[in-house]
């Protein structure tokens, strides 16, 4: 439920205060009041994977520990919709897996791009598209925000490129500690703050939240779809993600600084 955890604190509105006197409970009532707002989640809108080898790494089918036939995802991506005055309509999409071509957690934020920015920059024939603007938070690893923003080109020439603004934790902090995950919740334990720690009623939503698509998944006998040992995963996700509006750009990297 770590990822719940993560989409209730960047979606849920501005508690009553964040710091003083009782507020672990204002923190945790947003979050309960997001994850209630949330429909449950549905298997028109979940695509399960499994990985498979590449030919040097073994799939997971191959590791002598698993039942043969297993139907275990080892990913899986979900499209889910918040039904509130805030968020309603805007598409929320959830990835995890393992075996993947990268290992990391991350929030990305997408915009819209503005009405006419194609024809304001000159036109370029057509089908062409300006490349989407982002705010990203990594989680880990290597904390950092940034947002992917278009830009013009040096040069004599009116041309967008993508690149960031960038503020990584540990080139602009470097002299400063940042302490891993669990040491900060375990100082929480010991100073009694509990902000950062599930309330029962928030686990209780959740589990509302998810369990009548576990029910299905189980009832049907679903298929994982197959995805090759150190790939993005299943092509049938890449599908449902851009069904529900979001434009992935190959053309871009960032690379976060070696310090």
């Amino acid at each position: 439920m770590n990822e719940l955890q993560v989409l209730s604190l960047v979606a849920m509105e501005p508690p009553v205060r964040i710091a003083g006197k009782d507020y672990s409970n204002f923190v945790r009532d947003e979050k309960v009041k997001l994850i209630k707002s949330i429909e449950p989640w549905k298997l028109e809108n979940t695509v399960l994977g499994q990985y498979v080898t590449n030919g040097k790494e073994p799939g997971y089918l191959d590791d002598e520990t698993v039942p043969e036939g297993s139907r275990c995802p080892t990913y899986a991506a979900v499209v889910m919709y918040i039904k509130n005055r805030r968020w309603d309509g805007v598409p929320f999409i959830m990835k995890a897996g393992k075996a993947l071509n990268e290992r990391k957690a991350e929030v990305r934020i997408q915009l819209h791009t503005p009405p006419g920015a194609v024809d304001m920059f000159g036109g370029c024939g057509y089908g062409c598209e300006i490349p989407h603007n982002e705010i990203v938070m990594r989680l880990q690893p290597k904390e950092a925000i940034y947002v992917k923003t278009n830009v013009k080109k040096p040069g004599l020439h009116t041309t967008l490129v993508t690149s960031e603004l960038d503020l990584s934790y540990h080139d602009r902090f470097s002299d400063s500690k940042n302490p891993e995950a669990y040491t900060r919740l375990i100082l929480d334990v010991l100073r009694g703050k509990q902000a950062t720690f599930v309330r029962d009623d928030e686990l209780l939503a959740a589990w509302e939240l998810v369990t009548p698509l576990l029910k299905e998944i189980e009832e049907k006998k679903v298929e994982p779809h197959l995805y090759k040992f150190g790939t993005r995963g299943p092509r049938e996700a890449d599908d449902l993600i851009k069904h529900a509006g979001y434009v992935y750009n190959a053309n871009y990297e960032w690379f976060p600084s070696e310090k």
